[in-house]
């Protein structure tokens, strides 16, 4: 096809500098770029000889013709200079009585000479000519020309062109040795840098170079931010990993040591009540295994495309699945007003994780409401629990984060259901926070982007 065509044709392309180094692209750039330069002067060089030789013959014609023209004018005759030729004719281009055979020259061309204007008359062997109208002592008009002979000239083009090339060529050589050890040298401490990076230590940094290596000390500096962001991301992991296998572990050895209670005790009644114990631990870990592998599959960048979502209904329907807590659910919201850009399945797992979370701490009801802005869209959760502190506010949605009374352990969950609801919401570009309910207990907001 012709798409797959250019596609391909861009590869190759690509492809052809595959694995050559930045000190010879430059140098061949530069170098490149250099013998252009020096080709096109040499031919514009080349151009102007010939008019540069014509332009110094009419400088020693015109000094010639200056003497001649004072000879005449004071009635003696004209002596031609070496390796040029005086001439006095009348107005006409004719011979005069004391001159020989006039030069071939046609009437154009006298008329020109008459004029002042230099002309160039003969051929294979161009003579090049001046001349000027002077009035000798007889009161007689006399056309007073003085011209010499071009030869070589087409020759002495064509030799300087050839040593114009050659030039361009040596400069060319000469210039790209240069750029290759001035590359050289202006990369070497790049490459110092590089062999630095690779012995560096962990939590050690690049050295910075001083200010006058304004360059390189940008480079150190940006070097410096990423080992601080991997170092901050491998923290994270190694911080979330150990998270992860303890909150496993919890779950694991209860249904283990129930298990094994059960075994050593056959009777149906005890074993009725650890198949139960079993169950709920069972769906403990169900719920901490799809938590992580949610978080995970946000971590790797897996975002759905976002919809217009109506969140007036999504509330409903979260409401609706929400039933068998023991608490009300209130709804505060007008139909057809709220439209979110989002995945409605992201939605509806914000939702669940926002309405289970009240539900377990509230007292006597939940209050959801929903408010449509002019570029955003907001859900706020309120119970009349015993709320969020505010210093456990800017980390209650980091992971496996509890706070230390009411919302620990005990009361159930593993810490990664509001770090979800953050992750979800800031990926679509809105914002969660949490404060304080008019209920007296915690109000959850979350914002996403209107739709349109």
């Amino acid at each position: 096809m012709p798409g797959a065509g250019r596609e391909s044709g861009r590869a190759s392309s690509g492809g052809r500098w595959a694995g050559v180094s930045l000190r010879l692209r430059i140098t061949a750039l530069a170098t490149a770029v250099t013998l252009v330069c020096l080709l096109g002067l040499a031919m514009a060089a080349g151009r102007g000889l010939v008019p540069l030789l014509t332009d110094a013959v009419d400088d020693e014609l015109q000094t010639a013709l200056s003497g001649a023209t004072s000879d005449v004018v004071a009635g003696r005759t004209p002596a031609s200079p070496d390796g040029l030729e005086v001439r006095v004719l009348d107005t006409a281009g004719g011979p005069t009585a004391d001159d020989g055979a006039p030069p071939a020259l046609t009437r154009d061309q006298v008329r020109a000479l008459k004029a002042g204007t230099p002309v160039t008359a003969g051929d294979p062997q161009p003579v090049r000519w001046h001349g000027t109208v002077a009035t000798a002592p007889d009161g007689s008009q006399r056309l007073v020309v003085v011209g010499t002979g071009l030869v070589g000239q087409n020759a002495a083009k064509a030799s300087g062109s050839r040593w114009l090339l050659v030039t361009a060529l040596v400069g060319t050589g000469v210039a790209g040795v240069a750029i290759w050890f001035a590359v050289r040298s202006a990369l070497l401490p790049v490459a110092r840098m590089r062999q630095s990076v690779r012995r560096l230590a962990p939590g050690e940094r690049v050295a910075v170079p001083d200010a006058a290596a304004g360059e390189l000390r940008a480079l150190a500096d940006d070097f410096n931010v990423l080992l601080d962001r991997q170092d901050a991301t491998t923290e994270r992991l190694r911080r979330f990993t150990g998270d992860a296998a303890h909150e496993l572990r919890s779950p694991v050895a209860s249904i283990r040591v129930q298990s094994e209670v059960a075994v050593a005790n056959p009777d149906p009644q005890v074993s009725q009540e650890v198949h139960a114990d079993v169950l709920a631990d069972a769906e403990r870990l169900s719920a901490l295994l799809d938590g992580l592998l949610a978080l995970a599959r946000s971590d790797a960048g897996e975002l759905p495309p976002a919809d217009s979502v109506d969140l007036v209904d999504e509330v409903r329907a979260a409401v609706a699945r929400a039933a068998e807590q023991p608490v009300p659910i209130v709804v505060n919201a007008m139909t057809g007003q709220a439209w979110a850009s989002a995945a409605q399945t992201e939605i509806q797992l914000v939702l669940d994780n926002l309405l289970r979370n009240a539900c377990r701490y509230t007292r006597t009801r939940v209050v959801v409401s929903v408010l449509a802005g002019r570029s955003d869209v907001r859900v706020l959760v309120d119970d009349d629990g015993p709320g969020v502190r505010p210093e456990h506010r800017a980390k209650v949605f980091d992971r496996f984060y509890r706070v230390s009374d009411d919302r620990a352990r005990s009361s159930g969950g593993a810490g990664l259901g509001l770090a979800l609801v953050a992750e979800l919401v800031r990926r679509r570009g809105g914002r969660v926070a949490v404060g304080e309910s008019p209920d007296g207990g915690a109000r959850f907001t979350v914002a996403w982007p209107r739709a349109g």
